[in-house]
This record gives structure tokens, C-alpha cells and sequence, in this order.
């Protein structure tokens, strides 16, 4: 008796997936992840800092190609550089803070009202406001992810509430030091030199390095980077997701704190309202340096490099005598592009590995590969 049952198919063994941060199709391709599309998406924007400041160059010979102006572009865009880089923070991860102007006014303003009106010393009351933001932040990372509250709502509405608290705080006027002014050791921290550069633009790239080092060296920034690829996936994995996410806004809270106490020690008055300046122009940054170095995901020097764009760009417009309302046009524009183009970085970077995936004859990743950490093939960096 012969057995008339179908035979049973062969089982297929799993193709292997490749890092998402190896995109591209087989060995020896070169599609549109190919080498030379690779150094543009990396470094194109800053290649782009250099053509602006060339051709600021030779259309302003005696103004725009000086120290003078070398100085005030670093000095005047630190505290925007540290806004962005607070605001890259939570993009990480997926998430929006749209408290960041509102924190700022208050983390300023609180500085003031404790050195001037309270006669608190500098480094304490510098010291509190820095952990306050940091309260700040881990109050939206709660409800935003245990509120389960959309981060744009969220953020907006306690955003609102420091707008208050700023009013309440000043009464809606202005702290103004006395005839003594503010303790000299305390405007030196933002106006100084070292090493002939404004001390500022080291405080911006002390905190972009560990910034880097957090999130491309050690396993924290990589499950933040998982979280904001696939949020499902990561709870599938057992990343604690809202828990870093919190982290997240912690440390977005923090470093507001500390450009609310750079803003401080700048202005040198308590101005309720000058924090909501800042909110634009460092969204514009955070998701414009998302195309640059590592494109495709927000990223610390990105973000540098971005800000380093806006600063020749609005610094050159300025010096040729273009009116003020061509600021806030060159910010909204360069935030329309910069979602675009962010947009397009991610998509291109999840083609990519799409057709790593489907290719046939596509290499294994090695044991050391970050595919191999808690089974997160394909997502993390």
C-alpha cells in the first residue's frame, strides 16, 4: 500500500539580516547607498557650511571673513547649539519636546530671582535650577509615556504651565541686578575666553561629544536608537521602553537647565519671554543634523553641524542688511526642508536594509554584529 499524502515541504532556513546601519544591496552593488552617495549624505551639509561661508566670503570681503566675526557666530549660537542638541535628545527616541522655550525662560529667570532677589550664591542657584530642569523633564517623559498623552500635546501643555510659573515668578516684569551687578565670576562663565575661542563653544562641544559617546558607544543610546525605530519591536525584545524614554527627557530637561543658566549669565536680566525665541531654531537644528554624519537618525554632531549652517546662513543674511523679518522666514523655511529631508534620510535608510534583506547573497553579520544584542536584528545601530 503506497502512501498518497502530499510530501512535505522542505524547511527554509532563515536568511540572515544585516545591521540597519549597513544599508545596500549585495556586495559590489552601488545603488543609491553606493560609496559616493554614502560621503554626501554624511558630510554634504557640512560641505554646504563651507560653501556658504565661502560665498559670504567674497560677496562681504571686509566684514564677513574676519575673527570678529568668527567669534560672534560661536558666542551668539551656543545657547541655540544646546537647546538643539536637548532637543535631539527625545527625537531619538521618537518623541517631541515642545517645552523647551518655556524651560529655558524659566530656568533663566529662576537663576536671576535666586542670585538677585533671593542672594542666593551663584554656583548653588545655578546648580538648582540645572536639577530643576532635570525635574522638569522626567515630569513630561511621565506623562508622556505612563499618561500615555500624545508628546506634542503633552509637552505643549506643560510647557505652558513653566510659561506660567516664569509670569508668576517675575510678575511679568523684569529682574534687573542692582548698582553692583551680577558677581563677576558668574557673567565669566559665558563671557570669557580660552584658547582664543569664546569659552561658550567648549561647553557645546563638550556636550555634543558625550552626547556622541552615550549614544553611539554605549548599549543606552543604542536601545533609545531601538525605541525610535520600532517601539513594538523593543518591547518584544524587553527594553524597558517608556523607562528610557523618560531618560530621554531627563536629559533633555537637564540641558535646558544648563543653556537657561548660559542664557542667564548672558542676558544678565530676567526676561520672561525670550526662552519662546529659541524654540524654532532649535528644532530646525535638531532634525536638519538628522541628514548629516549618520544620516537618517537625529545625532549629536549632526546637530553641531547643522547649527554651524544656520549660524553662516543667518550671519551673512545680517550682514547684508536684510531686514528682521527675514529670521524667522530663513528658520520656518530651513524646518520645512529639514523635515523633508529627514523624511527621505530615514526612508532611504529603511530601503536600504530592505533590500539587504531580500538579497540573496548577502554576507551574515559577524558575532560581534549589534544584531546580536537582545535578538534586535535589522534595527539597531
Amino acid at each position: 500500500m503506497t502512501d498518497s499524502s502530499p510530501p512535505r515541504p522542505r524547511p527554509q532556513r532563515p536568511r540572515p539580516l544585516r545591521p540597519l546601519g549597513r544599508p545596500g544591496g549585495p556586495r559590489g552593488s552601488r545603488g543609491p547607498s553606493g560609496p559616493g552617495g554614502h560621503l554626501i549624505g554624511r558630510y554634504g551639509l557640512l560641505a554646504l557650511t563651507a560653501l556658504l561661508f565661502l560665498i559670504f566670503s567674497l560677496a562681504l570681503p571686509r566684514t564677513f571673513p574676519t575673527l570678529d566675526t568668527v567669534d560672534a557666530i560661536l558666542s551668539t549660537q551656543s545657547i541655540p547649539a544646546v537647546l538643539a542638541l536637548a532637543a535631539m535628545v527625545p527625537i531619538v527616541t521618537g518623541r517631541f519636546d515642545l517645552s523647551l522655550g518655556y524651560g529655558l525662560g524659566l530656568a533663566h529667570v529662576m537663576v536671576m530671582q535666586l542670585v538677585v532677589n533671593n542672594g542666593w550664591p551663584w554656583p548653588l542657584a545655578c546648580l538648582a535650577v540645572i536639577l530643576g530642569g532635570a525635574v522638569v523633564g522626567i515630569l513630561n517623559g511621565v506623562i508622556v509615556e505612563f499618561g500615555r498623552i500624545n508628546s506634542f500635546i503633552a509637552t505643549l501643555g506643560t510647557g505652558s504651565m513653566l510659561y506660567a510659573v516664569t509670569g508668576w515668578v517675575t510678575d511679568g516684569g523684569r529682574i534687573v541686578p542692582g548698582p553692583q551687578g551680577l558677581p563677576l565670576a558668574f557673567v565669566e562663565i559665558y563671557d570669557s575666553m580660552f584658547l582664543g575661542l569664546p569659552v561658550p563653544a567648549f561647553y557645546v562641544l563638550g556636550l555634543a561629544v558625550a552626547l556622541w559617546l552615550v549614544l553611539e558607544r554605549l548599549p543606552l543610546g543604542r536601545y533609545l536608537y531601538v525605541i525610535g525605530a520600532n517601539r513594538r519591536a523593543a518591547d518584544l525584545i524587553g527594553i524597558p521602553t517608556r523607562t528610557y524614554s523618560v531618560y530621554a527627557f531627563t536629559a533633555s530637561g537637564l540641558i535646558v537647565g544648563l543653556a537657561g543658566v548660559l542664557l542667564a549669565a548672558q542676558q544678565q536680566i530676567g526676561n520672561p519671554s525670550v526662552g519662546l525665541d529659541y524654540l524654532l531654531p532649535a528644532f530646525a537644528a535638531a532634525l536638519l543634523g538628522s541628514t548629516a554624519i549618520r544620516p537618517g537618525r537625529p545625532n549629536a554632531m549632526g546637530t553641531v553641524v547643522a547649527v554651524a549652517v544656520l549660524a553662516v546662513g543667518l550671519t551673512g543674511i545680517g550682514q547684508m542688511g536684510a531686514g528682521f523679518w527675514t529670521i524667522p522666514l530663513f528658520y520656518g523655511g530651513t524646518l520645512l526642508v529639514a523635515v523633508g529631508l529627514s523624511g527621505y534620510s530615514a526612508r532611504r535608510l529603511r530601503t536600504g536594509a530592505a533590500a539587504a534583506r531580500d538579497s540573496p547573497d548577502a554576507p551574515p553579520p559577524p558575532p560581534s554584529s549589534p544584531t546580536r544584542e537582545g535578538g534586535a536584528a535589522g534595527t539597531a545601530p
